[in-house]
């Protein structure tokens, strides 16, 4: 079926496409094909569509908007809005604002991510959003196979693979080849990069040395939340082997490389009104002793801690940080609500280590759940007072109040001609290719829990938290994102753009992986597509100067005045 005018192509996308779970492989054409409906590859999208292309995105999920649409507000990551332009700007006073006249400023909405806006509201705004710009999309499809001529991508299969009623990934798809796409040009806008992975373009995972890029904030970082904790399973038996939620300590210096990466998490929403709330149910198979070590350590808080913090020091474990009426990972911390050392399996993994994975943190949250409301070494008072508490169904009525996004902070990052490492963060380059603008701080939460020994005595720790410069960046000043690290070396694709796992260190990606930087990459990534259309070359080469006059008249900022 090849896409004959938007009107239809619409019309045949308001379809459950899940439908065709038991059909022949279904086969499609656009000019670009987007993977990935999140914030990036709908700007994109969107981009592409108005430049007069035939589009499609192919999303895995049954929901667009990823995780904007999962806990996490469009502006709440934007600390200096001047520095948005494009129509990121125009986003983040809109979604999920409702219809207010006159348009929201800026701080009706700053004041909203606290108040009133909720994830069920921000997805039917992605999906309005869509049909406005008339844009189609194919739900419940992953990346199967990627076939190349040369260096450049001809058609990608995708799987039929439903996500299960909570949300999370299936681990084999319902068909496979269920759906093959031919496009001109491809944009991955997952989180993941399997398009990307599939397409045979090098790609980076776990955290640089800090010597690999002369990064300072690089590789393992310094031991935090020092705990005297017995972690063996016979208490001071180190044959007994290691607790659950704990690993060994490596054993490599401050700034080496290695495999690790910073936690993810969901962004729920609990409530104690019997009207709205879903039971956290325990996880299958729940066995108390997997939370043996997160007893020790209430056990040593109790004792060791003031009396009148000690509900802070439980309430940091679950269920931690009141972000947005959301909560999130409390990284002050030495346990919280998701697990560590586990999301480097999720970053490099295939579609069954992702849904065991994502499934994982599925039942570590609803474990130590269960466990602070049952184990006896519990305050009767927090147990009983935890107990009240249940997903907050009204926000993910779907998947019986599960977020139907993992926030995957990090996975592949794609090794292009130009990597943004901590010195662009520090504003320490220019470039000539400039496609929007990035400020954070450098932003990472813990990547492992592990066991110290210093001399004779024996802690549970963390490492890998750092938040360098605050939400407005170590240097106050927003930094260039060039259009050489959204695009993967010439010799190993020539129609393929990146615009969220873009070319990066594990340090520049903890400051630059922010929505409204995602979403501005996004669009500058459609307007890219479009021209290498136009032109008929390969995206590495486009005419630059044609390309920078477009993003301008299309309001992206590109640059930002520097004394």
């Amino acid at each position: 079926m090849r896409f004959k005018s938007m009107s239809c192509l619409l019309l045949i996308f308001q379809l459950d496409f899940s439908s065709y779970a038991q059909t022949p492989t279904h086969s499609f054409e656009a000019d670009v094909c987007i993977y990935g409906a999140t914030p990036s590859g709908i700007t994109a999208a969107i981009a592409a569509a108005d430049e007069g292309n035939q589009v499609l995105i192919v999303e895995p999920s049954r929901w667009a908007g990823g995780i904007l649409a999962a806990g996490l507000k469009p502006i709440q990551d934007c600390p200096n809005f001047e520095a948005v332009g494009g129509i990121t700007r125009d986003l983040l006073l809109t979604l999920g604002m409702g219809d207010i006249d006159p348009k929201p400023t800026e701080k009706d909405v700053r004041e909203a991510i606290g108040s009133y806006m909720s994830p069920k509201v921000l997805q039917d705004d992605f999906r309005k959003l869509l049909t406005a710009h008339q844009i189609p999309i194919v739900y419940e499809h992953r990346v199967s196979e990627v076939e190349k001529d040369a260096a450049r991508i001809n058609r990608v299969w995708f799987d039929l693979a439903p996500p299960d009623s909570t949300g999370c990934p299936i681990p084999t798809p319902t068909q496979k080849r269920n759906l093959l796409v031919r496009a001109k040009i491809f944009i991955d806008a997952s989180y993941e990069g399997d398009l990307m992975a599939e397409a045979g373009v090098s790609y980076r995972t776990g955290r640089e040395s800090s010597d690999a890029f002369g990064e300072s904030l690089a590789g393992v970082r310094p031991p935090i939340h020092l705990a005297p904790i017995d972690p063996y399973k016979i208490p001071g038996d180190e044959t007994s082997g290691l607790l659950p939620l704990v690993v060994a300590d490596h054993g490599k210096p401050v700034g080496s490389a290695d495999p690790y990466t910073q936690a993810y998490n969901f962004r729920f929403y609990l409530t104690d009104q019997p009207a709205y709330r879903a039971p956290i149910a325990s996880p299958k198979n729940y066995d108390p002793s997997d939370f043996e070590l997160i007893g020790r350590y209430v056990t040593y808080v109790t004792e060791h801690k003031p009396a009148d913090s000690i509900d802070i020091y439980l309430n940091y474990i679950f269920p931690g940080w009141r972000n947005s009426n959301d909560y999130n990972y409390q990284r002050a911390s030495l346990f919280t609500m998701a697990p560590l050392a586990v999301s480097q399996e999720y970053a490099d993994g295939d579609y069954a280590k992702k849904a065991e994975i994502w499934k994982y943190h599925q039942d570590y949250l609803s474990g130590v759940y269960t466990f602070l409301t049952t184990d006896a070494r519990v305050p009767e008072k927090f147990r009983k007072k935890t107990a009240q508490l249940g997903f907050d169904k009204r926000h993910f009525p779907d998947t019986y109040g599960w977020p139907q996004q993992l926030y995957v902070r990090i996975t592949r990052r794609l090794d292009g001609n130009y990597t943004v490492t901590q010195n662009d963060v520090y504003n320490k380059h220019r470039v000539n290719d400039p496609i929007g603008l990035a400020q954070y701080g450098i932003d990472t939460y813990p990547s492992r829990r592990f066991v110290l020994k210093r001399g004779e005595d024996t802690f549970v720790a963390a490492e890998g938290n750092m938040f360098v410069g605050g939400a407005t960046g170590p240097t106050k000043i927003p930094y260039q994102i060039p259009y050489n690290a959204i695009v993967p070396k010439k010799s190993e694709c020539t129609n393929l753009l990146v615009p969220v796992c873009f070319s990066a260190t594990h340090v520049g990606y903890a400051s630059a992986r922010m929505e409204p930087v995602f979403m501005i990459l996004g669009e500058s990534a459609g307007i890219a597509a479009s021209q290498a259309l136009r032109e008929n070359v390969r995206v590495q080469d486009i005419e630059m100067k044609t390309y920078l006059a477009k993003l301008r008249a299309k309001g992206q900022r590109l640059e930002w005045p520097v004394d």
